[in-house]
């Protein structure tokens, strides 16, 4: 399951058994972590995922801020709190990408706003898969 975070949506992606390609798997609206953690925790036993993706959102230069640190924190309640693999991974210009994907597609507006957490959690499932054919 890919995740990219989110202070207010979060966004959830998910891959085939094959580990060939990411899709959209929903968004969960939460402020508050400790829920937020929960909410992950129950869409990844629903999805019956085996790894967790969580994107780090490191600055450019490849310190990390504030974002990145939640980032960290969170990826460690899941991987205790499940037991499950939890991957932290690169996610520099992800939502960039995203936004260029819904440009592609012409998608505008409210429908933007509410696909563009799960578009980027789609990409960096996608580029964590596309590392493992390497």
């Amino acid at each position: 399951m890919g995740i990219d975070l989110g202070h207010t949506r979060t966004g959830l992606s998910v891959c085939d058994k094959t580990q060939f390609l990411a899709s959209p798997a929903g968004v969960i609206t939460e402020k508050n972590d400790a829920r937020l953690v929960e909410k992950i925790i129950d869409a990844a036993q629903q999805k019956g995922v085996q790894r967790l993706v969580v994107g780090h959102p490191k600055n450019m230069d490849g310190s990390c801020g504030e974002a990145a640190q939640r980032a960290e924190k969170i990826a460690n309640e899941l991987k205790e709190a499940t037991g499950l693999e939890t991957v932290l991974w690169d996610e520099r210009c992800t939502t960039l990408v995203a936004h260029t994907y819904l440009n592609a597609s012409d998608t505008r507006g409210k429908k933007r706003k509410q696909v563009v957490d799960e578009v980027a959690a789609v990409v960096i499932l996608q580029s964590y898969l596309d590392s493992l054919k390497k």
